[in-house]
């Protein structure tokens, strides 16, 4: 069987990276695509995957710019082969509430993490649809299906980002390409590493469970949601929040 190759947008991230080792584990040859402004964290990446021989490998993107998009993709396609599957995980925070958010609060977050969904579908969605092949996958947040004070900006983006999921589904399901999105609760990122501590102990008394998720739960999800074998899976929105949020 062909090596699917799988270019994940945020790569480089704590999610990000747990998403390419599962994919690569699963015999997928995997693009790991951030800002290459990261130099030290990229470096620490490839010191962290190097044990995969190979198999995972980063490339430069900024997914807040459509044309740099269509460059990484052309580059990543010419070098390793089609994109098969689409992962998009990049994403920041810029908290505050709304009443003291400046224009540049809301743009930002809104480019990155809702705009670069576009910007990476976009470029990608026409190649899988003639291949009769398609996996993407956007990771969503349980902010943007219950909202979070301080995060307009982030729970807007996130809902938006699963809309976009379920409309692009129905573009595309008769292509053999599916769309879903993964909405993760408070893993232990770096992201959430930075809510202040009395903060994060109120947020875990309310998870179910009672802990913090861990990255690699969410990239067991993400795997699956990639493989072959998934291909009745579409337009579908996966929490994977500990019970922190349970939807009807």
């Amino acid at each position: 069987m062909t090596t699917r190759v799988a270019l994940v947008t945020g790569g480089i991230g704590g999610l990000g990276t747990e998403i390419c080792k599962h994919l690569a584990r699963s015999g997928r040859r995997v693009i790991a695509a951030d800002l290459a402004s990261r130099t030290e964290r990229v470096a620490e990446f490839e010191r962290e995957v190097a044990a995969y021989d190979g198999a995972i490998r980063f490339e430069p993107i900024n997914v807040a710019d459509f044309d740099a998009c269509a460059a990484t993709v052309r580059t990543v396609e010419a070098n390793y082969g089609p994109i098969d599957i689409l992962v998009n995980a990049a994403g920041i925070t810029r908290d505050t509430t709304l009443r003291k958010m400046a224009p540049a609060h809301w743009r930002d977050v809104v480019e990155i993490n809702l705009s670069g969904v576009f910007n990476t579908c976009r470029n990608v969605v026409e190649g899988m649809s003639e291949r009769g092949f398609g996996r993407i996958v956007n990771i969503s947040s349980v902010n943007g299906q219950t909202g979070q004070f301080g995060q307009t900006n982030y729970s807007a983006a996130k809902a938006g980002m699963h809309g976009f999921t379920m409309a692009l589904a129905r573009e595309v399901a008769r292509k053999g390409v599916t769309v879903n999105s993964v909405s993760p609760g408070y893993c232990r990122t770096a992201m959430v590493a930075a809510i202040p501590e009395n903060i994060r102990n109120q947020i875990i008394a309310n998870i179910p469970v009672g802990r913090l998720g861990e990255p690699s739960e969410v990239a067991r999800v993400v795997d699956f949601l990639c493989a072959d074998e998934s291909g009745f899976i579409t337009g579908a929105n996966i929490p994977v929040n500990g019970g922190y949020f349970m939807d009807f």
